[in-house]
C-alpha cells in the first residue's frame, strides 16, 4: 500500500510541474509559475520515483528488470537527464511530454509487478553495459522529444504563424543545437553500449537476441548517417527531424518492442537475457 501511495504522490509532483511548465508555455496573462518551481517539483517527484525503484528493482534476489520495472526505471533516467540539464539549459520544455509518460510509468509499474531479475551475481561489465544502454537510449529519448518540438516550431516559422507556444521556446538555432548535442552524446554512450554487448553474444540465435541486435545497429547507423551529414553536409530542420525521429522509433522496437515479445507473447519474462539491454 505505501508503495503505491508514494507512486501517486510521485505522479501527482510529474504531472503538477509538467502543468506549470505547460502554464508557463501557453498562458499569456494571470499568474504564470516560476520556472524553478516547475524544476523543483519535478524533482520532488525524481526523489520520490528514486525510492520507488530501490524498494521494487533492487532486492536481495539481484536486480528485477521486468518489463513494467524497466520501463520505470528508464523513465527516471531520462527525467533525471532532464531536470539536471535544466538547471543550465533550456530544455525544461520537453518535461511538457516526459513528465506525463513518466508518471504513466510509475502507475504501470505500481499496478502492474513483473519479475525478471538480473542476478546478483552478474559481472560488473555486464552490469555497466546496461548502464550505458539506459543512458543511451534516455539520452536519445530527449533528443526524439526535442525534435517533435523542433518541427512544430519550424511549421509555424515557416507558415509565418507563430503562436504564444512557439515564442517561448528559444531560436531555432539554439533548438537545433540542443537537438544536436544530445544525439552526439547518445550515439557516443550507444555505441559504447553495443561494443560492450557483443562481448555476452556467445550464441546470438539461442539467447533471442538477433532482432534485438539488428535493430539496434540500424538504429546506430541512422543516428551515425545524420551526424555524418550535419558535418559533412550541414543538414538540418526538416532532415534532421525525420532522421531522429526514425532512428527513435527504431530504438523503441529494440529496447522495448523486443522485451515486451519476449515477456508477453513469448512468456520468457521470468529469465534474464545477459543482453536484453542491447
Amino acid at each position: 500500500m505505501t508503495h503505491i501511495l508514494l507512486a501517486y504522490i510521485a505522479t501527482l509532483c510529474y504531472l503538477a510541474s509538467a502543468a506549470f511548465i505547460g502554464i508557463r508555455l501557453f498562458r499569456k496573462e494571470g499568474w504564470i509559475p516560476p520556472r524553478a518551481l516547475a524544476i523543483a517539483i519535478g524533482f520532488g517527484g525524481l526523489l520520490l520515483h528514486s525510492w520507488l525503484l530501490w524498494d521494487g528493482v533492487f532486492s536481495h534476489a539481484g536486480i528485477n528488470l521486468g518489463f513494467y520495472h524497466a520501463l520505470a526505471l528508464t523513465s527516471w533516467t531520462i527525467v533525471a537527464l532532464l531536470l539536471i540539464s535544466s538547471l543550465n539549459k533550456p530544455v525544461d520544455n520537453l518535461g511538457l511530454i516526459l513528465l506525463p509518460a513518466a508518471a504513466l510509468s510509475l502507475l504501470l509499474e505500481a499496478h502492474l509487478a513483473d519479475v525478471g531479475f538480473m542476478r546478483e551475481s552478474a559481472s560488473a561489465a555486464l552490469k555497466i553495459h546496461v548502464l550505458l544502454s539506459m543512458l543511451a537510449y534516455s539520452l536519445l529519448t530527449l533528443a526524439a522529444v526535442q525534435a517533435i518540438l523542433l518541427a512544430v516550431q519550424d511549421h509555424h516559422l515557416r507558415n509565418r504563424h507563430p503562436t504564444g507556444f512557439v515564442r517561448t521556446l528559444p531560436p531555432l538555432q539554439t533548438m537545433e543545437s540542443l537537438l544536436f548535442e544530445m544525439i552526439s552524446a547518445g550515439f557516443v554512450l550507444l555505441t559504447l553500449a553495443l561494443l560492450s554487448g557483443f562481448a555476452f553474444l556467445e550464441n546470438m540465435f539461442a539467447q533471442h537476441l538477433v532482432h534485438k541486435t539488428v535493430l539496434s545497429v540500424l538504429a546506430w547507423l541512422v543516428f551515425g548517417g545524420l551526424l555524418v551529414g550535419r558535418f559533412r553536409k550541414g543538414w538540418r530542420g526538416r532532415t534532421a527531424i525525420v532522421w531522429t525521429l526514425g532512428g527513435f522509433l527504431i530504438l523503441i522496437l529494440a529496447y522495448f518492442g523486443s522485451k515486451a515479445v519476449l515477456q508477453f507473447v513469448l512468456q520468457n519474462g521470468s529469465r534474464f537475457y545477459y543482453n536484453d539491454w542491447l
